[in-house]
Order: C-alpha cells, then structure tokens, then sequence
C-alpha cells in the first residue's frame, strides 16, 4: 500500500425524477476531517448524512463540497388565479353596467379573453409528495458518496506521488546514519588522542588536579562525545518509518511525530560533533528531516 494524500478533486453527475445536479468536492491538508457543504434553500437537513458517507471515504482533510440542482426540467402545471379571475369578472360586471347607464352595449368577456389576462393562468411546479422528496434525497445521497469515492481515489493516487518522495527522502536519512556511524567509528581514536594529551597537560600543570577529579572529567567528556544511541534511535526511526509508509491506515499524524523525533536526534549529534564532517552529516540529517516534515504535512 501506499501513503494517501489529503489534496485532491472530484465531480460526478446525477439525475432522480425531473431532477437534475452535480456534486464537486475538493480536499486540501487539515489536522482532522471538516468539510464545508453549499447546499441548494431547503436541502439543508442533508448535511449530517453527508458527512457520515464523506468519513466513509477518507479520514482527515478539510474539503469543500457543493450541489448545484437543475430545476428548469421540473414538471410544472397551469392552474387559474381565482382571486385574480373574480376581481376580472367583477370589473367586467362594473364596466357593463356603466356602459348600459349610458346607452351602451358591451359584450360579455369571452373564455379566451379572460385566459389571455396577465395573472389569471399562472404556472406552478407540481407538488411532491413526501415519497418523492425522501427518494430524490436518497438518490443526492447516494451520488454524494460516488463522489466522495472519487475524491478518496483521487487522494491515494496523489499519495502514489507522494509516496516516492517521502520514500527517497527516508533512505537519504538512513544512508547519512550510516554515514555518520563509519564517521564516529574513524574518529573515536583520535578523540581518545586529544583526550589523553589534554589529561597530561591538565597533570603537568601547577597547581596540579586531582586524579580522581580529571578521571571524572575526562569520562563526562567522552560521554558527551558519545553518539552510538542518537544513531540507534535514528536507525529505529527509520524502521518506523518505513513500516508506517506502507500501512494501509492513517499515518500522517505518527509521522508527523517521528519527524520531530528524527529532528531531536540530530540536533544532538550536532552538538556532540567533535569534527567538522560529523557536524556536516548532522546538518545535511536536519534539511532533509526538514523536507520529509513538509511532506508529511500532507499524508493523511
């Protein structure tokens, strides 16, 4: 297996009914799992099923996921305003009596006349029931968790990516342990050396010191110098390392940590670096735990 990243994009299409829609849904890094949902007015009470499909599909990320509804193919009736039909017959009624008071004769107002008066046909969606309105929301949720599967598919394919970076980046570190543990093992005879010359001119010197006191002295010195178990610890945390990269669970966390654990490790071996090329391993160890840390950021 290979690590998942938390970037990635997805969109699917759908269709329940005289309903229409498409869902997009993009995923960026996030200490946990949020997402943000743009829900069309009145499909509101969606979100909570939502984000149990969205935790089904991936672990941790902040995402962002919209619907966008075509209403325009949504069946529709004609129905008559009978308010706005009575008030026409009324003022039709007004007009002919006026005009009869005058001498006038005003023929009654024809089906079709009173039909082609603005506000009198008017148009109207046709109702759902309460059936209708649970299967068009099973078919959104349904679609929803095509898209979060695209999304979750989309992320381990960017992972694949990831994944050979942070590998490369693992055996650079082993190979500067390494580097380091021939460097250490070259140098403890000249350590010993400048150590034992130091002893003697400590013991030549007036007032002299104690015997026992420079044996304390020059042991605490060679522990300090002493970097066998900051390379143990580093060779271990690379065996972590490598175990975590090909779990199939969320690992972005745990390797999050064990950077920070590689990052302390070489922070000491610089400070107990006793020559130049163990301080240049130490400082080549810390750019590249610097750049693995960056990477990881991003795994899930």
């Amino acid at each position: 297996m290979a690590l998942k990243s938390m970037t990635g994009f997805a969109r699917t299409e759908g269709n329940h009914g005289s309903y229409r829609w498409h869902w997009e849904i993009r995923s960026v890094n996030g200490k946990g799992l949020d997402c943000r949902f743009r829900l069309p007015s009145g499909f509101e009470d969606l979100e909570s099923p939502l984000r149990d499909e969205l935790s089904k599909a991936i672990k941790r990320g902040n995402c962002q996921a919209a619907l966008q509804m075509d209403k325009s193919a949504a069946e529709t009736t004609v129905r008559v305003n009978d308010t706005m039909l009575r008030d026409v017959l009324l003022a039709s009624k007004t007009v002919s009596a006026a005009a009869a008071e005058q001498g006038a004769e005003i023929a009654p107002p024809t089906t079709d006349g009173l039909l082609s008066i603005r506000g009198v046909l008017e148009t109207a969606d046709i109702e759902e029931d309460e059936a209708d309105q649970k299967a068009l929301r099973a078919a959104l949720t349904s679609s929803f968790a095509e898209v979060a599967t695209s999304l979750a598919k989309a992320r381990r394919d960017e992972g694949e990516k990831l994944n050979e970076i942070v590998k490369g980046q693992i055996d650079r570190i082993e190979a500067l342990t390494n580097e380091a543990a021939k460097s250490t093992a070259g140098g403890t005879e000249a350590f010993r050396k400048r150590l034992k010359t130091q002893v003697a001119e400590l013991l030549d010197a007036s007032p002299a010191l104690p015997e026992d006191r420079l044996a304390q002295e020059a042991a605490l010195l060679a522990t300090k110098a002493d970097v066998r178990e900051e390379l143990d610890r580093l060779t271990a945390h690379v065996a972590q390392a490598r175990d975590l990269s090909v779990s199939d669970e969320p690992v972005g966390r745990r390797l999050d940590f064990l950077t920070q654990e590689f990052n302390r490790e070489a922070n000491t071996l610089c400070a107990k670096a006793a020559d130049n090329d163990l301080t240049r391993i130490g400082l080549d160890l810390k750019a590249v735990i610097d750049q693995l840390k960056e990477q990881v950021q991003n795994v899930e």
